[in-house]
């Protein structure tokens, strides 16, 4: 089965998704499709698996320890007050995991709860031109996390 994110990956692999911020030790961050919290960033492993149990030990660290790297570099450029992670798969089949920054400066209505809550399909979409700057910043904060 071919999924959104077998195509995602595919196209990061050839270079040709716009949206990657960098390729990770278990697969490749990209920025969502839309920015209704800036910053919100997704972990595509590659290769693509099931689910996160379908992971070997290592595999699974490996992706899980990713997913917190790049956390903590959102934390650091978007000045987020924290990250909320989520790992679904019930529409989309395959193993991904959002991070989304969250800041004080959300409406209130919005800001304890899920970020679902968030007319998403009407933010503000990706723009390469725009969002290029953040996306190198990310990029740059998780290799100083790194140590590269």
């Amino acid at each position: 089965m071919t999924t959104l994110i077998h195509s995602r990956v595919e196209a990061a692999r050839q270079g040709t998704n716009p949206s990657v911020i960098c390729q990770l030790n278990s697969g490749w961050l990209v920025l969502g499709d839309t920015q209704f919290l800036r910053g919100y960033s997704l972990l595509l492993p590659d290769p693509v698996v099931k689910d996160l149990n379908a992971l070997s030990g290592q595999a699974r660290g490996a992706f899980l320890q990713d997913m917190a790297i790049a956390g903590d570099a959102l934390l650091k450029v978007t000045g987020a007050a924290r990250i909320n992670y989520e790992i679904l798969g019930n529409s989309e089949p395959a193993l991904h995991a959002h991070l989304f920054p969250r800041y004080d400066t959300e409406p209130e209505e919005y800001r304890s709860r899920p970020v679902w809550f968030y007319d998403r399909r009407n933010g503000p979409s990706f723009e390469f031109e725009r969002d290029r700057g953040l996306m190198a910043q990310i990029a740059a904060a998780i290799a100083d996390l790194q140590g590269s």
